[in-house]
C-alpha cells in the first residue's frame, strides 16, 4: 500500500505546473543572468595582471633587460614588458591596457611615466625605485671598494624570502560565486511548496482531496509519509539538475568535491521539502496564504544570506552573529563556501548536521500538528 501511494503522489507531484516554474525554470534562468551579469566580473577586475608596461632600453642595458626578463618568466610575473623606441612613446596611451607606465633608462637609472595614481601604478613605482637604490649601492660601492662589487652584486640579485607565498586554498575564491550558491539555497528553499501540497493534499479544511483521504480507511500517517517521500524524491532530482546546470552549462567552479556538492544540494532540497511541510500543518490559515508566508520567509532568508546584495552575510554576522547559524539558507550557502575553499571537512560536516537536524525537527513539528488535527464533520 505504502508504494502504491508513493507512486500515486509523485505521478501527482510531476503534474504541478507551479513546481516546474518556481522550482526549476526559475532558479535556472536566474542563475543564467547572474552568469551574464557579473559571471566574469572577478577575472576582469578582481583578480591581478601582470602590469603592462613600456620600456625604453638600449640593446646594451643588459642590465635591466636582464632584470625584468626574470620577473616575466616568474610564476606569476608582476611585470608585462614591450621595449619600444622613444619616438613610439607619443602613441601609446597611458593607464591602458597597452601601459599604464613608460620606463625609461638615463645615466644608469630609471624614469617613470604613469597616466595616473592606481595600484599598477605604485608598483611600477616600487620597482623602479628598488632598482635606483640598487645601482646607486653597486655604484657607491664601485667608487669605495671595488673589490667588493662581485659580493655586493650577488646580495643584491639573491632572491631573498621575507615571507613564504603560502596559497590558502585550490578552491574558487571568486566572491562572486556566493550569489550562485545562496541561488542554489532559493531552489532548496522554494520546495517548500511541495512540502507544502502534502499538507494541502491531506487536510480536509484546505482541498477536497483532503477531505476524501481523511475519509479513507488508509492510515493518514502512511498517506503523509509517501507524500513527503515523493516530494524528497522529486526535489532530489530537481536540486542534481540545478548543480549540473550551474556547474557543466554555466561552468561555475564547485572546487574539485563535486559528489559532495551534490549531497549538499540534495540535503539543502529535503530542508525546504521539511520546512513547507511544517508551515503547512501549523495553523488554520488557507492555501494562499501560506505560500505566501513560505515566499516571503524563504525571500527574506536568502535576502539576509547574501542573495540580492553581496556582503549582507557578514553583517548579520556582525550585528546578530547567531542568526546566521540558525539561517536555513545561510547555512546551505556556507556548506558550499566550505566545499569550494578548506580541505578541512570539519566544518562543513557541521553545517550537514545543522541541516540535517532542522529537517528532522520541521518535520517531526509537521507530524504532531496533523496528527492533532481534528474535524467535527466531514
Amino acid at each position: 500500500m505504502f508504494l502504491h501511494n508513493l507512486k500515486y503522489e509523485l505521478k501527482a507531484v510531476l503534474r504541478v505546473k507551479e513546481f516546474l516554474i518556481w522550482i526549476v525554470i526559475f532558479p535556472l534562468a536566474l542563475g543564467t543572468v547572474f552568469k551574464i551579469g557579473f559571471g566574469d566580473i572577478y577575472n576582469k577586475t578582481e583578480k591581478f595582471k601582470a602590469v603592462p608596461v613600456a620600456v625604453v632600453a638600449d640593446e646594451n642595458e643588459t642590465t635591466l633587460r636582464q632584470v625584468l626578463e626574470g620577473i616575466e618568466n616568474s610564476d606569476e610575473p608582476l611585470l608585462k614588458v614591450t621595449y619600444v623606441k622613444e619616438e613610439d612613446t607619443k602613441d601609446i596611451e597611458l593607464d591602458s591596457s597597452e601601459a599604464e607606465g613608460i620606463i625609461r633608462v638615463k645615466d644608469g637609472r630609471l624614469t617613470l611615466a604613469v597616466g595616473g595614481r592606481g595600484m599598477n601604478e605604485s608598483i611600477l613605482k616600487a620597482f623602479c625605485d628598488q632598482y635606483n637604490s640598487n645601482v646607486t649601492v653597486i655604484t657607491d660601492t664601485a667608487q669605495k671598494d671595488p673589490a667588493k662589487i662581485q659580493a655586493v652584486t650577488e646580495k643584491l640579485t639573491r632572491d631573498v624570502a621575507a615571507c613564504e607565498d603560502i596559497k590558502l586554498t585550490d578552491g574558487n575564491t571568486d566572491y562572486y560565486v556566493d550569489y550562485f550558491y545562496n541561488l542554489i539555497a532559493m531552489t532548496a528553499l522554494f520546495g517548500g511548496y511541495a512540502g507544502l501540497t502534502v499538507i494541502i493534499n491531506n487536510q480536509a479544511n484546505l482541498s477536497a482531496l483532503g477531505a476524501r483521504k481523511n475519509c479513507s480507511p488508509t492510515p493518514k500517517s502512511r498517506s503523509v509519509l509517501a507524500a513527503i517521500c515523493s516530494r524528497f524524491i522529486m526535489q532530489t532530482g530537481i536540486m542534481m539538475i540545478c548543480v549540473s546546470y550551474l556547474n557543466f552549462v554555466l561552468k561555475i567552479d564547485f572546487g574539485k568535491n563535486l559528489a559532495l556538492v551534490y549531497l549538499t544540494a540534495i540535503m539543502a532540497g529535503n530542508l525546504g521539502i521539511s520546512f513547507g511541510f511544517m508551515v503547512g500543518s501549523i495553523g488554520k490559515a488557507s492555501k494562499d496564504s501560506k505560500q505566501s508566508l513560505i515566499t516571503a520567509v524563504s525571500l527574506i532568508l536568502c535576502f539576509l544570506s547574501g542573495l540580492m546584495v553581496a556582503g549582507m552575510k557578514v553583517t548579520v554576522s556582525h550585528y546578530a552573529p547567531f542568526f546566521n547559524e540558525i539561517n536555513p539558507a545561510a547555512v546551505i550557502s556556507d556548506s558550499f563556501y566550505i566545499l569550494n575553499t578548506l580541505d578541512d571537512l570539519n566544518k562543513y560536516f557541521v553545517k550537514i548536521a545543522v541541516m540535517l537536524v532542522m529537517t528532522v525537527l520541521f518535520i517531526v513539528i509537521g507530524f504532531v500538528a496533523t496528527r492533532r488535527r481534528k474535524y467535527a464533520s466531514l
